[in-house]
């Protein structure tokens, strides 16, 4: 289980601090969807960078991230780097800014497993080769560049990669930011069938409020750093709480009778 307890992070600038996120918890348990909603600038990406150590340097991060049986913010960088990929993944926005424009998707799905896993290049040629498979996209795209994929291939591809590894718990960022509906509904389902044979946990943060009422067993609203409701997702969207909460489900169902 991925459990977070009371994480506080702090950018700091030459004239400011920022507080981007202010004593947040949450959990998140294998087989289970949990996704963390809530406008630009919340501190949904910084909740991410802060779960996989990769904050700017500098910036102050205090509170309790277990991995497990493991706090993530107390293991050296070495003892970290062992669980990156292998344990937990990200599935970054934007899959066009993710993949290397001059690596094929092949190389690319395999090198983390060349790094981490010790395998060679035929055999993590050979994984990355199901791996396209299992994402459903045809095995000679593994010779394709990223320029070469629609935006939903290139996302796709980018799953695949972070499934590399066989991690245990995944995180998306926005996956489905710039995808017309049709192929939106398409990753969603892709992502729901990997939870559920690989048994992974899946924390997703999104602006998409409907997104993650289809895609999540549980939702965590956030605003101005600090997860402000949670609870089972039909339960918090048919009957929320916090006036924030009932704030954007208002703006949703405006926007449902205007369309």
């Amino acid at each position: 289980m991925i459990s977070i307890k009371g994480l506080r992070v702090t950018y700091h600038g030459e004239r400011r601090s920022v507080e981007a996120l202010r004593g947040v918890s949450l959990d998140v348990r294998q087989g289970e969807v949990v996704s963390v909603v809530g406008e630009s600038g919340s501190g949904k990406s910084t909740l991410l960078l802060a779960l996989l150590r990769l904050l700017p340097y500098g910036t102050s991060v205090s509170g309790q991230v277990f991995l497990d049986d493991k706090d993530v913010l107390e293991l050296s960088d070495e003892e970290f780097r062992k669980l990156r990929w292998c344990k937990i993944a990200l599935v970054p926005q934007g899959s066009m800014n993710a993949l290397t424009p001059v690596m094929t998707i092949g190389s690319q799905i395999a090198e983390p497993m060349e790094v981490h896993l010790d395998l060679d290049k035929v055999e993590a040629k050979r994984v990355a080769a199901s791996l396209l498979e299992e994402v459903e996209l045809p095995v000679h795209f593994s010779s394709r560049y990223p320029h070469q994929l629609s935006g939903g291939q290139r996302q796709r591809a980018a799953i695949a990669m972070a499934l590399a590894c066989n991690p245990n718990y995944l995180l998306a960022d926005e996956p489905t930011t710039a995808l017309d509906v049709i192929v939106q509904a398409e990753i969603v389902k892709l992502l729901l069938r990997l939870v559920r044979e690989r048994n992974m946990g899946l924390l997703l943060v999104t602006h998409d409020l409907p997104l993650a009422s289809g895609l999540s067993d549980r939702i965590a609203v956030m605003h101005d750093g600090a997860i402000v409701e949670e609870g089972e997702s039909l339960e918090l969207i048919e009957s929320p709480q916090h006036r924030h909460t009932k704030a954007l489900i208002a703006a949703l169902k405006k926007l449902e009778v205007e369309s």
